[in-house]
């Protein structure tokens, strides 16, 4: 469920452009007023006044923002923008270019979006950069890593709710039998986590957890310092539990030394109107401590401000 809080009455989008327009005049920024506007409206009201602000005075909201702004605050309000198959086109295209073994970005859109969700950031992909993002990940990503990721991003799941319990008995020994080898790069094991429903994967891994008294994931641990491993477990997680997967994340990008700004943008920015309720739910639960508290602690300014408000809280 959403954090937003969007007021009762939402002026018109013309009213909110002419308030941004008015941020930035004069001297200095008002980014206050920024923060009151774009972290109180929906995606659909974000998508009306960047229009409005486009008509009105000639210019594309985003590069007015980005004249505007700096540093963590200018990522998280320009991502928040952003249609969210367009955000995740930028989030992939930055993560692409960029990879590395611990990269996250692209697992959690393969894994954590529905099949359209997806297909819609591969084609915003292709409008904004005029190649595939399966092209850019094969380019930038090597070995196993680009196998599994440009399945799984080019995947087009089911999303039912039917399931073929003999089935994933069946995968389920499958995949034991090739993580007990430590054959985690086994075309099967890819063939089973980039092509099954996430409901056929859910009991797949229930059926593992039965057969063979814990987790998939306990076995997928074998060796801490193995990359793909940990890929694997956060493919697993993430299909199956988005929320604990994105608490997780949060919890360790906040404990790491030297906070991962980065992760807790991506996080925020993605799920506020998707899960980020949930997962502030699980975050206390497992923490004995406010999400809000943790990310007042950890971050300042008017990057703090605008996160705390996108998790429906009040800055202080």
């Amino acid at each position: 469920m959403s954090t937003l809080s969007i007021p009762q009455f939402v002026p018109p989008a013309s009213d909110d452009a002419e308030q941004l327009r008015k941020a930035f005049s004069g001297w200095g920024t008002n980014e206050g007023l920024i923060i009151s506007i774009l972290s109180h409206r929906s995606s659909a009201h974000r998508r009306e006044i960047r229009k409005a602000y486009a008509v009105l005075f000639g210019e594309d909201l985003l590069k007015a923002l980005d004249k505007e702004l700096s540093r963590d605050f200018e990522k998280i309000v320009l991502l928040w923008v952003l249609d969210h198959a367009e955000r995740d086109a930028v989030l992939a295209y930055d993560s692409a270019r960029r990879w590395g073994p611990g990269d996250r970005a692209l697992i959690e859109i393969a894994c954590a979006r529905s099949s359209d969700e997806l297909f819609a950031a591969r084609r915003a992909y292709h409008a904004r950069y005029k190649r595939s993002l399966e092209e850019d990940v094969a380019t930038h990503a090597k070995g196993d890593f680009r196998k599994i990721l440009v399945l799984l991003l080019t995947a087009y799941r089911y999303e039912g709710p039917e399931v073929n319990l003999t089935l994933a008995k069946s995968e389920a020994k499958l995949l034991h039998e090739k993580i007990e080898g430590k054959s985690y790069s086994d075309e099967e094991i890819i063939r089973v986590l980039t092509t099954r429903s996430k409901a056929q994967l859910e009991a797949t891994f229930n059926a593992y957890n039965n057969t063979f008294g814990h987790p998939i994931n306990k076995d997928l641990k074998s060796d801490p310092k193995d990359h793909f491993l940990s890929a694997l477990r956060a493919i697993t997680k993430c299909i199956t539990s988005p929320e604990k997967y994105f608490e997780k994340a949060i919890r360790l990008a906040i404990n790491k030394v030297g906070t991962d700004e980065g992760a807790i943008t991506r996080i925020i920015a993605t799920r506020a109107e998707v899960d980020l309720k949930q997962i502030k739910e699980l975050y206390h639960k497992r923490n004995s401590v406010p999400l809000v508290h943790a990310i007042k602690k950890d971050t300042s300014g008017d990057y703090k401000d605008f996160l705390v408000s996108l998790i429906g809280e009040e800055s202080a």
